[in-house]
């Protein structure tokens, strides 16, 4: 099962559906601080509804502490950017996913610093037309990546 990796979520509503997307797929999510909310934020609760009961949920007090916590874990850190000419990016539809893959995605204002994108073994992106959208929402952006990593692992799996 892939997991969906927040690093300093902004907005509550958005890691709210976030959630709420895990609980629906069984998928762990974990929320890298600081975040730009308190988890007890009515807007968070609101977007999660009466969800988060049955999130895997995992805190994670720095960027520090989440690099130390997946140096005993596998699989591999994708990141997700709509900064295509920044980064070597692919089209998130042309990785092929594992089951173990870690799925990071930045906050709201700013993305993944490129720190971050740095030690990320694949970077994505998902394809918009040009024009006045610089980005999608971050959370149509996990959903998007989460499920299309679910619909590969599952067609692997029933191989």
């Amino acid at each position: 099962m892939p997991n969906i990796v927040l690093v300093n979520p902004e907005i509550p509503p958005n890691t709210g559906n976030i959630a709420r997307t895990c609980a629906a797929t069984g998928t762990p999510l974990h929320l890298v601080m600081p975040l730009g909310f308190e988890l007890s934020d009515k807007y968070l609760k609101r977007a999660g509804l009466d969800y988060w009961p049955h999130v895997d949920l995992y805190l994670h007090e720095s960027i520090q502490a989440f690099w130390q916590y997946i140096q005993n874990q596998t699989g591999r850190l994708i990141g997700f950017s709509a900064r295509i000419e920044a980064y070597n990016s692919q089209n998130y539809t042309d990785i092929l996913y594992q089951a173990d893959d870690w799925l990071l995605f930045g906050k709201e204002s700013q993305g993944l610093s490129p720190d971050i994108i740095e030690r990320c073994d694949v970077v994505a992106t998902i394809p918009m037309k040009p024009g006045h959208v610089r980005s999608l929402n971050l959370s149509v952006s996990a959903a998007v990546g989460l499920f299309e990593a679910l619909r590969q692992t599952a067609a692997n799996d029933a191989n």
